[in-house]
């Protein structure tokens, strides 16, 4: 079973984001990179399923020289190839154009990949990149099993106040959620081994217009100080604090 999984570098969320001198972009200095936490479970699936019914794994990126650090961070957890598209999306069109063309040359079985990545929180790519395919896709899994001599599969979604379960032919783009799994923690020999192989290095397919332009980018407004209603009857307090939602904030 060969089993494509698309990854994505991004900041750790722990990392203090700030605004470039351009108004458009982060700046880059100082930052730390890491694989994008959904894609760590796409990454798992993909080798328990090869574990499961053989084949192998490849990992595939777009990004400039610093994402091979993402793709050696799957290839320690023991995926077995590494393909890189050496250039930048502008936008999720261009990225999922890009991807999509590339997993279309390698003609996988399957496409897993995060549900979304953490620095834009857009969920698109993985949608994208099914649609431009013109494969299924099943969401936000967090259950998946197939049969690769069926060439079917079923999961189980995530959805407003429970489950459901669908099922798929293959090949499909399946976009993982937390619960999917629990990911691996590379080995030490598997960290070395990675080290050592290649990645891939490919040029991108950018041909597709992006579909948004960034204008500016703005951090959020500060949070205004909270009321606190102190000194009051319990009475007095929640009939000042009705005023204050319905005046104040607007709420009721």
């Amino acid at each position: 079973m060969e089993i494509a999984v698309l990854i994505k570098q991004v900041p750790d969320t722990a990392t203090r984001i700030k605004i470039d001198a351009s108004g458009k972009d982060i700046q880059q200095d100082g930052l730390t990179w890491v694989l994008n936490p959904y894609d760590e479970f796409a990454v798992e699936e993909a080798l328990r399923l090869k574990e499961a019914h053989g084949g192998t794994v490849t990992v595939l990126t777009l990004g400039p020289a610093r994402a091979d650090e993402a793709l050696r961070s799957a290839l320690a957890m023991g995926a077995d190839e590494a393909i890189r598209l050496d250039g930048e999306a502008s936008d999720a069109l261009q990225a999922g154009w890009a991807l999509a063309a590339a997993a279309r040359g390698l003609g996988p079985d399957l496409i897993l990949t995060g549900k979304q990545a953490v620095d834009d929180d857009q969920a698109e790519v993985g949608v994208l990149v099914a649609e431009f395919l013109d494969w299924p896709q099943v969401t936000v899994a967090v259950s998946l099993s197939v049969d690769p001599g069926a060439k079917t599969g079923t999961a189980k979604r995530e959805v407003e106040g429970g489950l459901q379960e669908v099922s798929f032919s293959l090949p499909a783009v399946i976009t993982a959620q937390k619960g999917l799994n629990e990911p691996r923690y590379p080995s030490l020999p598997g960290i070395m081994k990675a080290k050592r192989k290649e990645i891939r290095l490919e040029p991108p397919d950018l041909s597709v217009a992006p579909g948004v332009e960034i204008l500016r980018l703005m951090p959020p407004e500060a949070r205004k100080a909270g009321v606190i209603l102190k000194d009051m009857p319990g009475p007095e307090a929640g009939r000042e604090l009705v005023r204050l939602l319905h005046d104040d904030a607007k709420a009721i």
